[in-house]
Order: C-alpha cells, then sequence, then structure tokens
C-alpha cells in the first residue's frame, strides 16, 4: 500500500536504529524456527514468540510516534485542513491496525 509522502518519512532520524532493531527481531524469529525444528518444549517457543511481539509492537509503537511527530505535525503546521485531517485519520487507522494484532 503507498500513500504520498513527505520527501522524507519522519523516522528517517531513527533509521540505522530501527533497522538494528528490525535485525534483531529477524535472529529472534530464525532463532524459533530452529527451536521448532530441535524440537524445543512448547512453552519455551511460546515464550519467544511473545518476546518477539513484544519487540515488533515496540517498533510499531515507534513507528506511530515519529509519523504524529513528524508527518502529522507537519501537516497540521503547513498543510490545509484537509491534509492534516488525511494524516490524523490514516494515523488513526494505524493504530486501529495495531490494537486489533
Amino acid at each position: 500500500m503507498e500513500h504520498e509522502h513527505a520527501v522524507t518519512p519522519g523516522y528517517e532520524g531513527d533509521k540505522e536504529a530501527y533497522l538494528r532493531r528490525m535485525k534483531r527481531i529477524e535472529g529472534q524469529v530464525r532463532g524459533i524456527a530452529r527451536m521448532i525444528e530441535s524440537d524445543t518444549y512448547c512453552i519455551d517457543v511460546l515464550t519467544q514468540v511473545s518476546a518477539v511481539t513484544r519487540a515488533l509492537q515496540a517498533v510499531a509503537l515507534g513507528l506511530v510516534d515519529e509519523h504524529m511527530q513528524h508527518c502529522v505535525l507537519d501537516a497540521a503546521r503547513d498543510g490545509t485542513p484537509e491534509e492534516a485531517r488525511a494524516k490524523l485519520d490514516e494515523a488513526s487507522a494505524a493504530i486501529k491496525r495495531l490494537v486489533r494484532s
């Protein structure tokens, strides 16, 4: 799904930190696959799944915050009322998706 965006994303200043976090999560997911391959006890696997889920949620919350602090704020300050409303609606929809997941 593509949307019109500002020239740089709101998270641009923290891009490297987000990439490091995602690489760490990627490693955790690979570790879970290895646990399943080696018949690790169910509860131990579930514990790791929970840890990955929390890590992804932390990334998502950080991205929501970056979106609010940059994209939404910029639209409210520099854009039309319709553009500002669209950014708020977009953020609300993203938060709803996160809460449902």
